[in-house]
């Protein structure tokens, strides 16, 4: 695991431990502040057209944005260290599932999803 990773996950068990919350985190309840914390970035972007979303992010948006990006990544990293997933290679191995399912050929430029290819 990449040290910066490693320490990153350390600091946040230490935070949760010295604050007691693991009793709050259950997987259920970490998958659930995900998509919680999702929908509060996809609130930086409701009801904006493209304009409006660049306006936004040079303004006060972006440091909203980082804050909700920030807070997802927290739950999945200690998700993940709870559950015993290595995240890194959880990711490289879903990397290859994607290039399977999407090989160049046939998905380049083309949102459609695998099966539809």
């Amino acid at each position: 695991m990449d040290k910066d990773l490693k320490d990153i996950i350390e600091k946040l068990l230490k935070f949760r431990r010295e604050r007691d919350w693991e009793q709050f985190h259950r997987p259920k309840e970490l998958a659930i502040s995900i998509v919680l914390e999702a929908a509060e970035l996809l609130e930086e972007f409701q009801w904006k057209n493209d304009e409006e979303i660049k306006k936004h992010l040079k303004a006060e948006g972006l440091e909203n944005v980082k804050d909700e990006v920030a807070d997802i990544a927290v739950y999945i990293l200690l998700l993940s260290h709870d559950l015993g997933i290595d995240l890194v290679d959880a990711i490289r191995k879903k990397l290859k599932k994607n290039e399977a399912k999407y090989p160049v050929e046939k998905a380049k430029g083309s949102a459609k999803k695998y099966n539809r290819l």
